[in-house]
């Protein structure tokens, strides 16, 4: 009898911890699709909110829903909260204009070493540049698996990066390193800092990444200001006019807002029963061309995408 209760007791076991974790999938599938349709959701809020930003402002000169220069808005809803990021494209580097030296300072910056730097750009080069008879990068791509040949053309998508031999998703997507005090960083990776769709509308000095400000020439002194007065809020023209001596040579090359070229990216959480909200977060984004007038009302859609949560722009934004 001994045994077979305790056989008994071990099948209860058993069948508990199988029905908990079930249990448990079950709530993290349902938080997830949930959380997934509030990001779509406030994707599409913050379109609405670029397009009725110039023409909504309340008494006291503040913008109803955003103005150029606002880097994001929160949004809450009864069944969960949403940090939307509104990234001009402007703020990156155009991946087919930006020159050799300027991107190995960007992949340095991002944490890589100098020399393996200065060669993933030589490829970066290399991928864009037309065929010659001094392409010997060429025989990288034919020591791959499975071979293939660079297009030798303009990048079409900042995802054919994740192409060029050497850049690991790490680079590309960014990563969370220890610090030495025993804290967790978060680095950007090359699709913060690179487009397709960049331009040359100069950079928002509100959206723009440290290690863009870093490639450009900004000294360190600069780049730890920028930083620190966006921790407090977006910068404004005044601030920037009092940054430009900090910014060094490169000052001229920021401005408040962008161009007409946007990516609204959603974070959303959902809200728990008991009012918290859920650690699950899920990402929506919207790249937008806005026509020159705002106010006219005009856009396309240029990409949509929605997947597991994406880190925002700034590390001391979330929540």
């Amino acid at each position: 009898m001994l045994w077979l209760s305790a056989a008994l007791a071990a099948i209860a076991f058993s069948a508990a911890q199988t029905v908990r974790a079930e249990r448990e999938h079950t709530r993290n599938v349902l938080e997830g699709t949930q959380a997934a349709f509030l990001a779509s959701s406030a994707a599409e809020r913050g379109l609405l909110y670029v397009l009725w930003g110039p023409q909504a402002i309340l008494s006291d000169g503040r913008p109803r829903f955003w103005a150029r220069g606002m880097p994001f808005v929160r949004m809450s809803f009864p069944s969960g909260e949403a940090l939307v990021e509104m990234i001009p494209e402007s703020s990156k580097m155009d991946v087919n204009r930006a020159q050799s030296e300027v991107i190995a300072r960007l992949i340095a910056a991002l944490g890589v070493a100098p020399a393996v730097a200065g060669r993933l750009s030589g490829l970066i080069v290399q991928w864009r540049s037309p065929l010659s008879a001094e392409a010997g990068l060429d025989a990288l791509y034919e020591q791959a698996n499975p071979t293939f040949r660079p297009p030798h053309a303009s990048f079409q998508q900042i995802e054919e990066l994740l192409s060029v031999p050497g850049i690991t998703p790490d680079l590309f997507y960014g990563r969370v390193d220890r610090a030495p005090d025993g804290s967790w960083v978060t680095r950007a990776g090359l699709r913060d800092c690179l487009s397709v769709l960049s331009g040359a509308d100069g950079d928002d000095i509100n959206s723009v990444q440290p290690a863009v400000l870093a490639a450009k020439g900004v000294p360190p002194q600069g780049i730890a200001a920028v930083v620190a007065l966006r921790r407090a809020r977006p910068i404004d023209a005044e601030q920037l006019a009092n940054l430009l001596p900090a910014l060094g040579d490169a000052g001229n090359l920021f401005r408040i807002g962008g161009g007409t070229i946007f990516t609204i990216r959603a974070t959303a959480r959902v809200r728990l029963p008991n009012g918290g909200l859920s650690e699950l977060r899920r990402t929506a984004s919207l790249t937008v061309k806005m026509a020159p007038r705002f106010d006219s009302g005009g856009y396309r859609i240029l990409d949509s995408r929605s997947g597991p949560a994406v880190r925002p722009l700034e590390e001391t934004w979330p929540w």
